[in-house]
């Protein structure tokens, strides 16, 4: 009797941290398996660990390799964290890609905006419908999350059913779209669910997330009783938010500007798609100025920080039509993503400084969570009743805590994983059988590299301790045709006796080469790493750091 196919999964980002989601599951057995992916995200550069480095992005190799066994690539819902990669990866995959018709028509607006953007096709599945990919039969279950039409995805084998939430929680009065479809993750649970593989963001939190109606409501009173010009900056994807923020702006009498390219985008898009129904039209930000200040509303991008967003540009008073002024007030309708608390610092500081009124989610219910907290995640268990949990998109402590939750509710089986881990699903015992090239490509420019990158590495190191060039010209005979010439960058000028570190470099530079023989003189690799040497271990000597130092020999 022929052996059952194996079911396995593996994440290859997401899980270990928050962002750069990609997940693939394999039906087959270990010589040949047919794949299939699940989103494909990106994260964002830091600047003080990866200066220059605007995306990472998860290392796609494996998938390379069994491009021909891929079958498709799956969206859950069209967050950056969930496709921002795709326009960069697909074309080493040209794989066939799923999503509903907003995550499709959002990543066709992407594409357009994007310059030289491959074509990529996407087939559009309805939201509750299911589609065959390969041995797969994929089926997007609606849930509530901070962007329309968000999917978990029941995941049909022969081998049992996984469901994938993606991200999700339970909100009974969503302002837009549907409420996470408690009865047919019920119906679920009744089939029979082999594993589940669940977002384990609030895992720390308890209760349950507030609802987007709560929200609504707090933009509405605040927006009422303020004085001045109103400006809400909040995720651009977030169209509930955005609708809430018209609904608010229309109780207040007030006209809506709309300023920043990737929210103009989000609200073309959700306009064409029917979300915004029924909602007053919005003006461009040319019309600002001519409105009276009790009568307009900013929606601005840059919630997060971001240096050429709307609102870092209206905090530093480089707003070619926005300004603010005191007595005026900024709803941060966000919450701040870890690593950019320094950059929305900056700008909240700078609007204080204009005497801007800075309004919170520390001082009113003006942002809730997209994610399930721990009371949520006990209901969806109860639901689904599933063998077997495997926690996802969430760092160490959330997968840790979201496992023992999952433990205390009587699920049989939690495993937790890492990014690279083959985990067999089933049929039998499941468990890690094996590993999975994984890592990290960086976005530099327009340039991908991967995480080992000598640019990467070095910009790193200039970041901290700056670079030292030098240049000599040496003869045939090895002696020196000219004085040395010495660069010194991001270094200090001077150590703490009052000497230059450029006279203190270029006398190393000397003597060293003084203190060569002839032959090494005249071999320009030994000599340029004598002098690498001993630049390194002055400047080590003066100031405590250790630069880079590039030296160029010339022969003449």
């Amino acid at each position: 009797m022929a052996r059952p196919d194996e079911l396995v999964f593996a994440p290859l980002g997401g899980v270990g941290e928050i962002g750069m989601n990609l997940s693939i599951y394999g039906l087959g057995n270990r010589h040949q398996r047919a794949w299939l992916a699940v989103d494909l995200g990106v994260s964002f550069g830091d600047e003080e660990h990866l200066p220059g480095i605007d995306l990472i992005m998860p290392d796609i190799s494996f998938l390379e390799k069994e491009r021909k066994n891929l079958m498709g690539l799956v969206l859950t819902h069209a967050h950056e964290d969930h496709f921002g990669a795709i326009i960069d990866l697909w074309p080493k995959l040209k794989c066939p890609i799923y999503a509903t018709k907003f995550s499709a028509a959002l990543f066709e607006a992407k594409c357009a905006a994007e310059r030289n953007a491959p074509e990529i096709p996407v087939t559009v599945v309805p939201s509750g419908g299911r589609v065959d990919i390969g041995p797969f039969n994929v089926e997007f279950i609606p849930v509530a999350h901070s962007i329309p039409e968000a999917h978990a995805l029941a995941i049909h084998t022969e081998a049992g059913i996984v469901l994938h939430t993606g991200d999700w929680k339970i909100d009974p009065t969503p302002t837009l779209g549907a409420p996470t479809d408690e009865k047919r993750l019920r119906e679920l649970g009744e089939e029979g669910v082999l594993a589940l593989i669940g977002d384990s963001t609030n895992a720390v939190r308890d209760g349950r997330s507030p609802s987007e109606a709560e929200v609504a409501k707090t933009i509405i009173d605040l927006v009422k009783s303020a004085k001045g010009r109103v400006a809400v900056t909040t995720f651009a994807s977030n169209v509930a938010r955005v609708k809430a923020v018209a609904d608010a702006a229309r109780a207040a009498d007030r006209e809506v500007v709309v300023v920043g390219r990737a929210m103009e985008r989000v609200v073309q898009v959700a306009r064409e798609t029917g979300y915004l129904d029924g909602v007053q039209n919005f003006r461009s930000p040319e019309v600002y100025g001519h409105l009276p200040q009790d009568k307009v509303l900013a929606l601005c991008t840059g919630s997060q920080g971001e240096p050429r967003a709307a609102l870092a540009r209206i905090a530093n008073d480089d707003h070619p039509e926005i300004t603010l002024n005191r007595g005026d007030s900024v709803i941060f309708s966000s919450r701040t993503i870890p690593g950019n608390e320094k950059a929305v610092g900056s700008i909240i500081n700078n609007l204080v400084l204009q005497g801007v009124e800075i309004i919170t989610d520390r001082d009113a219910l003006v942002h809730v969570s997209g994610h399930p907290r721990r009371d949520e995640l006990r209901d969806l268990i109860s639901w689904v009743k599933p063998q077997l949990l495997i926690p996802v998109h969430g760092e160490a402590l959330h997968l840790h805590e979201h496992a023992k939750l999952a433990r205390a509710a009587g699920v049989p089986r939690v495993l937790v994983c890492r990014n690279g881990d083959l985990v067999k699903l089933g049929p039998g015992d499941p468990g890690i059988v094996g590993e999975v090239p994984s890592g990290r490509l960086y976005k530099d420019g327009t340039i991908l590299e991967d995480s080992k990158s000598r640019a990467v590495v070095e910009r790193r190191r200039m970041a901290f301790s700056g670079c030292a060039f030098v240049a000599i010209a040496m003869t045939a005979q090895g002696e020196l045709a000219d004085e040395p010439e010495v660069d010194l960058v991001g270094i200090p000028e001077k150590n703490r006796a009052g000497e230059t570190f450029d006279d203190l470099v270029f006398d190393a530079v000397m003597s060293t080469i003084e203190g060569l023989p002839k032959a090494r003189r005249r071999d320009p690799d030994a000599l340029a790493e004598s002098v690498r040497r001993a630049v390194r271990a002055v400047i080590n000597e003066h100031w405590g750091k250790k630069p880079p130092c590039l030296v160029h020999v010339l022969t003449v």
